[in-house]
């Protein structure tokens, strides 16, 4: 790859501006794992553990029953759980059966799910044994091609005195029936081999996953994702992360063999838990906590911090609104979190206010980073340390990647550095396609240069030290009377008002300037405000098309199963007062 602009100064030291050997068959990062660090602990859920040489046992048997229910390469199978330690052996035992991995929000209704699993042509699919999951599983698969259920219970994955006792006083979770002819997990890894059926990987052609991204502009669409998509983004983002293991010790790469642990936070369905925690920890032979629900405890989130505590978790990647949690979590000072030496950020812009208020309270330190679903999803770090750490940028282009700033309107005209315009992203991490989707496919991509760019509907600028700035979602931006104005900006104004806890701004009509701004809030906890106070707040602080006209309070903001904000939820919502 030709220099680039910011291949400079700022650039992480260390890190090569391209890596090679990722074109091998994701599974091999299990296989690597059981081989050289076979009693290492991979997964940890409540105080039950499984190695690598376990989970990889676990995983060669699911691939051998899915040869053995007529699963071929190529097949579908989907993933219809929260993160248990199930997960891992299942997905890497789909792969190893030639087939492509199908992951399922675990909160989907039963429509949902039946349309996911009819799109993907799914013909198998693994659900938990618990009384909404399941049912919803069973309404799901009517008029699909799903011929194999296999129902995973917790039980056996607790220290057998969790599991007595979670037996005796009916605390574990389990439906009230099972419909004649679906399976039960443990009974079909008892009965297979721990053979995976003989398959050729090709793996830079060769799907590996379908990911339905959130469906903001219609129903879900599934990004067509490779072997070597995921297996380059892990790699890359290895290569990237270096920091001091020691107090004053050089910045190196993560070290193997279980010196890290990983908070499985984020949902492992959604590329970016499952790339930069599920694969990362997998590749890096660390431990893995699995957290099923983040928002366990009272209050909320109480479970996960005594998690970090307990497990001595050493890295934490998570999206803002799990920081805001965090931060704004009455029991904080209650708990150690000195383990923590690394968090990442993304899925989301990070406010400043936000990083620098969780920083404060934790002693640690986020780095935020930038992809979508169709991108693996890493295409932007920033730099490691906090030297170079640029607040309110993504950072710059992992390696062998490459982003250009194209002009909205057609893409095609590539414009000066510092200019806001549509960002488009070229790589090895870039999706195949949308599955079934050739027309959308043919909005979405640019040939330029010789090279394949993906158009990601975000809006941004590379500033003069070749950093990389969003400045907003392409369909949020709001028109004041001709002025753009982004979200975002007003939305980092409002985190810095001590009694805001969250924020979101959408444009609502307006019969003089088209649209105006409309602000939603959530107040720290024990605080009031009330709108004047918020309104004179942005006056202070914002030039006049920029100021929200009204303010909404709210206990809280709708938010995805990732924590991300949706606009488009409270659009909807004022469009149906109209």
């Amino acid at each position: 790859m030709a220099s680039k602009p910011w291949h400079g100064p700022k650039w992480p030291e260390g890190v090569p501006y391209e890596i090679s050997g990722y074109e091998k068959p994701l599974s091999t990062f299990l296989d690597d794992a059981a081989r050289d660090y076979p009693n290492q602990v991979y997964t940890i859920f409540n105080d039950g553990t499984r190695t690598f040489t376990q989970v990889k046992d676990t995983a060669d048997r699911v691939a051998n029953f899915l040869a053995s229910r007529g699963i071929k390469k190529g097949d579908r199978v989907a993933i219809f759980l929260p993160n248990l330690p199930h997960y891992p052996a299942i997905y890497f035992g789909i792969l190893k059966s030639g087939a492509v991995c199908v992951t399922c929000n675990p909160i989907y209704t039963a429509a949902e799910l039946n349309y996911q699993l009819k799109d993907a042509g799914a013909k198998a699919v693994f659900c938990m044994d618990h009384p909404q999951f399941y049912p919803t599983t069973v309404k799901a698969i009517e008029g699909t091609d799903v011929g194999t259920v296999v129902i995973c219970g917790v039980k056996s994955y607790l220290p057998p005195i969790k599991a007595l006792l979670g037996g005796l006083l009916g605390k574990i979770p389990k439906a009230e029936h099972h419909e004649p002819g679906h399976l039960l997990f443990d009974d079909v890894v008892a009965a297979a081999k721990p053979e995976p059926p003989p398959v050729e990987i090709n793996p830079t052609e060769d799907l590996a996953l379908i990911i339905y991204t959130g469906g903001t502009t219609g129903l879900p669409k599934g990004a067509a994702l490779t072997h070597s998509n995921f297996v380059f983004d892990v790699m890359a983002v290895y290569e990237w992360v270096r920091i001091p293991h020691e107090p004053d010790g050089p910045p190196e790469t993560l070290r193997r063999g279980g010196f890290h642990c990983y908070l499985g936070v984020l949902p492992w369905y959604h590329s970016f838990g499952m790339t930069v925690v599920m694969l990362m920890s997998c590749y890096t032979a660390s431990r893995l906590v699995c957290i099923p629900d983040p928002r366990a405890g009272d209050p909320p989130f109480t479970e996960v911090l005594k998690a970090v505590q307990k497990h001595k978790t050493t890295a934490m990647i998570a999206v803002p609104t799990i920081y805001v949690a965090f931060s704004n979590h009455p029991l904080l000072d209650k708990f150690d979190l000195s383990s923590m030496e690394a968090c990442g950020s993304g899925g989301a812009p990070l406010p400043v206010e936000v990083a620098k208020e969780f920083e404060a309270r934790t002693q640690s330190i986020i780095f935020e980073g930038y992809g979508l679903s169709e991108t693996s999803p890493v295409a932007c770090l920033n730099p490691c340390n906090t030297q170079n750490r640029k607040f309110g940028s993504v950072g710059f282009p992992i390696p062998n990647t490459d982003v250009k700033i194209l002009d909205i309107e057609t893409g095609l005209t590539e414009l000066p550095q510092g200019e806001d315009g549509e960002i488009a992203i070229s790589g090895p991490q870039i999706m195949t396609g949308y599955w079934n989707k050739p027309e959308e496919n043919e909005t979405v991509f640019r040939e330029i240069e010789g090279r394949r760019f993906f158009l990601t509907g975000d809006i941004g600028h590379m500033d003069e030290e070749g950093y990389f700035i969003i400045t907003d979602r392409k369909k949020d931006l709001i028109l004041v009377g001709g002025f753009n104005c982004y979200p975002r900006e007003v939305e980092e104004t409002l985190y810095t008002h001590p009694k805001v806890a969250n924020a979101a701004v959408i444009g609502i009509p307006d019969p003089k300037s088209g649209e105006a701004v409309k602000a939603y809030i959530q107040l720290v906890p024990g605080e009031e405000a009330t709108e004047e106070e918020i309104l004179e707040f942005c006056r202070e602080k914002l030039t006049g098309y920029k100021r929200p006209r009204t303010v909404e309070f709210r206990d809280e903001l709708p938010t995805s199963v990732i924590g991300k904000v949706l606009r488009r939820v409270l659009r909807d919502e004022e469009l149906k007062k109209l």
